[in-house]
């Protein structure tokens, strides 16, 4: 139960922190930079942020050290994320999986997946002893 409520919290934070960003990204550095650039910028800043709430979420929660509680905690949140980025897409942009993903930009998309692998490997990575 405890790496579900891990997974839950990081979840939350990460998804709460985009979802603030998203806003900016669309409304201000889309139109300034385009879409790709406006998406590689925001990354570096949501990198930032996955590494502060996968170590302070384990260190809150004292999630234990060992690489199944960990990646659980990860794969819960990734999860979670996904669920919650799809329902969000269908319902504010009114696509279907397959167009959202078909889409995607190229370099921004290959970068996003590669973020996703980050986020759910990230409780893994911080706070190791």
């Amino acid at each position: 139960m405890q790496m579900v409520k891990a997974g839950a919290l990081y979840f939350v934070l990460v998804f709460g922190a985009g979802f603030v960003l998203g806003p900016i990204r669309i409304l201000w550095a889309v139109p300034r930079f385009g879409t790709r650039m406006a998406e590689l910028m925001e990354m570096p800043i949501m990198f930032v942020v996955t590494v502060i709430a996968a170590w302070w979420t384990v260190r809150r929660l004292a999630v234990p050290s060992t690489a199944s509680s960990r990646l659980g905690m990860g794969c819960i949140a990734l999860g979670l994320l996904l669920v919650a980025e799809f329902a969000l897409v269908l319902w504010l942009r009114g696509l279907s999986i397959s167009d959202y993903l078909a889409t995607r930009d190229p370099v921004s998309g290959t970068a996003y997946y590669v973020m996703l692998a980050v986020f759910a490997i990230m409780p893994l990575l911080v706070a190791r002893k």
